[in-house]
């Protein structure tokens, strides 16, 4: 894959990212510490988190088509070095309680659905794209075949 697309990818995936890990945030101090009052600057949490998210995805880039074998591998990779990133932040930061086992399990079980439903997404665009892209042949083959 050449690098501007990549580049163009890992801005999708940002954008996608900021929006799931808003609403994982909601959800989890929802249900673990739901009086708690942030200021305007928390809202900027989702975004930093995001761009260090993308840090592990860097993994998956190549300049040739890797084999299902070598992407599932760098996926794994990927994952373990998001779980890694997201549960040292969550450790550094003073407004999460990761003394209690259940919120520390609570948070790397959202990376995984955050992880499992960001490929879900980028799959089903990129789907989409190829569908349409073989259409689009087939009558080019059609119209000059």
């Amino acid at each position: 894959m050449e690098f501007k697309r990549f580049l163009i990818n890992k801005l999708i995936l940002f954008f996608m990212l900021s929006t799931l890990i808003t609403v994982a945030v909601a959800l989890i101090g929802s249900a673990y510490d739901s009086e708690a009052r942030f200021g305007y600057d928390s809202m900027l949490t989702p975004i930093k988190y995001a761009g260090l998210c993308l840090l592990p995805t860097l993994v998956t880039w190549s300049r040739r088509e890797l084999s299902l074998k070598e992407l599932l591998g760098r996926k794994a990779l990927m994952l373990l070095l998001l779980e890694g990133v997201i549960l040292l932040m969550a450790f550094t930061s003073p407004a999460i309680d990761t003394e209690r086992a259940d919120v520390v399990l609570t948070i790397a079980g959202s990376v995984l659905v955050i992880f499992l439903l960001a490929n879900l997404f980028l799959w089903l665009r990129d789907s989409a794209q190829a569908k349409k892209m073989n259409r689009d042949l087939q009558m080019f083959q059609k119209l000059h075949g």
